[in-house]
């Protein structure tokens, strides 16, 4: 059921939800968190709502949508109640402004806030510099960004003013390789990791912050090909590819061999085992998947952390 609200305040927006939780048409119990989406009128509403749709199947929220416009026209709030099969399994307002009031996010959300839940924030696009001292961002237990959308600078913002609760989209889209790699490195023979190198496009930041990843956890010099491809590789049939698009994990005993076999396939050489190379299945994670994943933990995200912190120590070279 969608509710429309044209020309309103969050006062009346507050009423709205009163007067269906009485009725009984909307229920708050079994909320588990209220979710904070900060867009603009130019991004792809639709598909920002249908991603948290997807994810709230997981996760029953709150979300509260806030869509900024052209903040120097005049002040007008239009608002939609979701509730339903048009909210997924959560309850949803999606609130459009303009004017002044644009500037003030944190006062439009604030009356409409789940008592006694953690608060999420997600920037689909771009982010503040400091996620964590935004008006928004200071209310939220967990900051979610999106660097492969945001500025071409974003990622360096997220090493400069990371904060404990901070994470990234591009983070969770690497969790089904990461947990790959972790996985070879655990096969015998058990050698001595001396250097890495990997590649892929030069503006994709899940490179950036695999690069990273590896540095730290593995304490050896890491190389960074940056290439010329497309920051979302596709394959010839257009389906997207993983950003990284090949590992080599250099041992004392020989090397580890990671690359992309096609678009729903990784394949792993490991000559120094004397098997035949392996073929996994794996595939580029859906924006509903990563948010879920991502709103699974309140706590700090220490692997993330840790992937920014050793960046400093990755080689960057231009093929």
């Amino acid at each position: 059921m969608i509710f429309e609200l044209p020309d309103t305040t969050t006062h009346e927006i507050s009423k709205t939800l009163t007067r269906l939780r009485e009725s009984g048409t909307q229920a708050t119990t079994g909320r588990v968190l209220t979710l904070i989406v900060v867009t603009d009128s130019e991004s792809d509403v639709a598909s920002i709502t249908e991603s948290t749709n997807d994810a709230s199947r997981e996760h029953p929220s709150r979300v509260i949508i806030l869509v900024v416009g052209d903040k120097t026209a005049d002040t007008k709030v239009d608002a939609e109640v979701r509730i339903g099969g048009d909210a997924g399994a959560s309850e949803m307002i999606i609130i459009h402004l303009n004017g002044p009031v644009a500037d003030k996010l944190q006062y439009v959300v604030t009356p409409l806030l789940l008592p006694d839940t953690p608060i999420v924030a997600w920037w689909p696009g771009e982010s503040p510099k400091n996620p964590s001292e935004d008006p928004i961002g200071r209310i939220a237990q967990r900051r979610i960004t999106d660097s492969l959308y945001d500025r071409d600078d974003a990622l360096k913002d997220r090493v400069e003013s990371y904060h404990p609760g901070d994470t990234d989209m591009t983070w969770a889209r690497l969790t089904q390789w990461r947990g790959l790699v972790a996985s070879a490195l655990d096969h015998p023979p058990h050698s001595e990791v001396t250097s890495v190198r990997l590649s892929g496009a030069s503006g994709s930041t899940s490179v950036d912050l695999a690069a990273g990843w590896l540095a730290r956890r593995l304490n050896v010099p890491v190389i960074r090909e940056a290439t010329d491809s497309p920051t979302v590789p596709v394959d010839d049939n257009g389906e997207p590819l993983l950003a990284v698009q090949s590992l080599e994990i250099c041992r004392s005993s020989g090397s580890i061999i990671v690359s992309i076999q096609d678009a729903h396939t990784i394949r792993v050489d490991m000559p120094e085992t004397g098997n035949a190379p392996s073929l996994v299945a794996i595939g580029r994670r859906s924006e509903a998947d990563c948010l879920a994943e991502e709103l699974r933990h309140m706590d700090p995200d220490l692997g993330y952390q840790h992937a920014l912190s050793g960046l400093s120590g990755v080689t960057v070279e231009n093929v």
